[in-house]
């Protein structure tokens, strides 16, 4: 390399005068960051080209120095603006002479490097290293540059395969480790231990005990942050190095930790891939399956966790993802089967809709009408559902639930201790720094006054955090509910002897239901019988059993009832004895006959039904418009117009109960509202106010 660096490129024939009256560009490349630091002599040969360009016979001003890729790789022109702005300016005709000090600093990418040579032979650019000049549309010296070329790339892949040989071999002994996570450290020695500080360690077994117990990375973070709970972090660099900081937790760390092998003693290398087919501005990294690592050494570390507890919270955490195929984490709404809920007729997914006014929830299956633009499979109200899921999930826990009870108050008792030792912990290590800057400034000569301020200023902020931190532990324990005494924990008994009166307790939460079904549930199979009342559901249980269950859901008219037909026929029956639509209402009642709404039969639905069978009602008396009105009673048309509004507003002043009214029995049901002459000049006045009101926000 010596030798060749003190060969200067000599005058060729191949410089012509029209190669002088373009650039010379002297492009300049390292390929990392490091080289640049630390490798200067590459660096000075390079940026020395410029003189040699200047001896050829440029002048300096036109000499082009292109440095914009120091410290980028040359494996592909993807982020080398350099090389990008190299090929600008060869295409615009602006460069008689590109000079580089070896043909690896241009491209170690055929793709690239032929494109440039395209580029020169098309408009008469030449090509100089330290070996000499080449002219591109040459065939001889477009041969020799292509070799070069080649070898380049060549060179660049026997490197790159060395050292990822150099790198598996040292990963499958398991010592390739470059940064342990939170709750380990490196030894001088490269030996990985837990940390030493107490702390630390209690707040990650705090963390996967959490995530065990509520199944969600959002709910562990909601219990750090409402516990006032920092994530500890050990600086790897900078001058800082090795110290302890604490910062707030975020979704991130608390994911990065759940999936990280090394918690369950495991040493692992490869778990990750790179999505390269999003281009290089998209490129995602993708998390593979255990039996796709290229090195998994188990029982290597001293472990926070069980492999199979590991497997069980990766397990978890895709569990959460809200895919369709997936029951998705807990979330807010009244529907207690969100995400276990799976459609009898195609195995999708069902969703949880929102419909109506009051915004009742439902399950539907979608995934037709989303994939395939076709109607949806099956839709039904999810009030039904739930009451027969939880009706089943309720007698199979009758056996255990005094057990889960008393489980559920030592768990709430274990869970107070930790976070009374995680504010131990906090309170004893602000007491020490406290203690330490009160040594460090009693350590101080007293006539050094500079040194003297600073560390008295340091000591008394210390102090001050020190008794923040105990005012702000006054306040957690006050704000924190008492042990429960030996009164309270029969009461607990006695209430968990009787499961349904502790679920629907007004102190349990729909989240703490849907956490108890999902204990218990893998999945709820639904199936809607054609379009009538009946459902057919397969309960899946955690450990494999199912249990078949057959129950009604409200339906929107008649014709859906499974015995509509039967149905038809016995209210005609009924209708051609003489009775009326209150009193059909009633016997089909009290025959226990089911209505489209599960509510009782009505007369307005029977009403409805011998209109659908075109019938009539039969009618007893007098017709509505045969009726005699005794004194200051009104029709609602009447009034409407003596008072001035519309007969909408007097009904609803019937609703309000602001007026008397009685409801005529006959097909029609024309209410009668009594309204005296006081009544009526109050009336007035209201609705002129209502119209006044109106025109003002008008």
């Amino acid at each position: 390399m010596n030798q060749t660096a003190a060969t200067p490129i000599v005058s060729s024939h191949k410089i012509q005068g029209r190669h002088f009256e373009r650039l010379a560009v002297v492009y300049v490349r390292q390929s990392s960051l490091h080289q640049v630091q630390h490798n200067q002599e590459s660096t000075q040969l390079q940026y020395g080209l410029a003189n040699t360009a200047e001896r050829l016979g440029w002048p300096r001003e036109r000499i082009l120095v292109i440095d914009d890729d120091l410290g980028i790789s040359g494996a592909s022109a993807e982020g080398r603006s350099g090389f990008q702005r190299l090929l600008s300016e060869v295409a615009l005709d602006h460069v008689g002479l590109i000079l580089g000090v070896e043909m690896s600093r241009l491209a170690r990418s055929c793709k690239d490097w032929y494109q440039l040579l395209e580029l020169c032979a098309l408009f008469g650019t030449l090509i100089g290293d330290l070996d000499g000049l080449y002219d591109p549309s040459s065939y001889n010296d477009r041969l020799l540059l292509g070799l070069k070329g080649t070898m380049s790339e060549a060179e660049l892949h026997i490197l790159q395969q060395r050292m990822h040989q150099g790198v598996m071999q040292k990963a499958r002994r398991g010592e390739l480790v470059n940064l342990v996570p939170v709750g380990y450290i490196r030894r001088p020695s490269g030996e990985v231990t837990l940390d030493p500080d107490e702390q630390v360690q209690a707040i990650v077994r705090t963390i996967f005990e959490q995530f065990a117990r509520q199944g969600s990375v959002g709910a562990v973070l909601r219990y750090l942050i409402a516990n006032r709970m920092q994530l500890p972090v050990r600086m790897h660099s900078g001058p800082d190095k090795g110290s302890l900081q604490w910062r707030r937790p975020n979704k991130t760390a608390l994911r990065i930790m759940l999936r990280h092998p090394m918690y369950a003693g495991a040493y692992s290398y490869g778990r990750s891939c790179l999505d390269k087919q999003r281009g290089p501005k998209k490129r995602r990294r993708g998390w593979l399956p255990p039996d796709q690592w290229q090195v998994l050494l188990r029982d290597r570390y001293p472990a926070y966790i069980t492999w199979e507890q590991y497997e069980r919270n990766v397990a978890q955490i895709q569990e959460n993802q809200a895919y369709v195929q997936r029951r998705g984490p807990i979330r807010p709404g009244r529907a207690l089967l969100t995400g276990l809920v799976v459609c009898g007729r195609c195995g999708a997914r069902m969703m949880t809709h929102q419909s109506g006014k009051s915004a009742l929830p439902r399950y539907a299956c979608s995934s037709a009408r989303a994939n395939f633009g076709e109607a949806e499979c099956q839709s039904l109200a999810a009030r039904p559902v739930d009451d027969e899921v939880v009706r089943l999930a309720l007698r199979a826990l009758e056996p255990s639930a005094l057990e889960v009870s008393l489980q559920v108050a030592a768990d709430w008792k274990k869970e107070r201790d930790e976070i009374e030792a995680q504010w131990h912990y906090r309170l004893q290590r602000a007491d020490y720094e406290a203690d330490r800057a009160r040594r460090q400034y009693d350590a101080v000569e007293p006539e050094n006054r500079l040194v003297c301020r600073t560390l008295e200023a340091a000591w008394e902020q210390k102090l001050r955090a020190a008794r923040e931190l105990h005012e702000e532990y006054e306040r957690f324990v006050q704000g924190q509910p008492k042990l429960l005494t030996a009164e309270e924990q029969e009461a607990i008994r006695r209430l968990a002897a009787d499961l349904p009166a502790l679920w629907h307790a007004p102190t349990t939460t729909d989240a703490d239901r849907k956490a108890i079904l999902r204990q218990i549930l893998d999945k709820v199979v639904l199936q809607v019988e054609g379009k009538t009342e009946w459902v057919e559901a397969w309960l899946h249980w955690a450990g494999g059993h199912q249990t078949y269950t057959r129950f009604r859901r409200p339906v929107a008219s008649l014709t859906q009832l499974s015995d509509w037909p039967q149905l038809r026929q016995r209210i005609v029956t009924l209708k051609n004895k003489g009775l009326t639509a209150k009193q059909i209402a009633q016997q089909l009642n009290r025959e226990g006959r089911t209505s489209p709404h599960h509510k009782g039969f009505t007369a307005a639905t029977i009403r409805a039904a011998l209109s659908r069978c075109g019938l009539t009602e039969v009618r007893r008396g007098a017709s509505n418009d045969q009726l005699t009105l005794k004194e200051d009673e009104w029709f609602v048309p009447d009034l409407a117009r003596a008072v001035g509004v519309r007969p909408q507003v007097v009904y609803a002043w019937i609703r309000q109960g602001k007026l008397t009214a009685r409801q005529v029995d006959g097909p029609q049901g024309r209410w009668i509202v009594h309204a005296d002459a006081a009544t009526l000049e109050s009336l007035r006045a209201a609705a002129t106010e209502a119209g006044a009101q109106g025109s003002n926000r008008a």
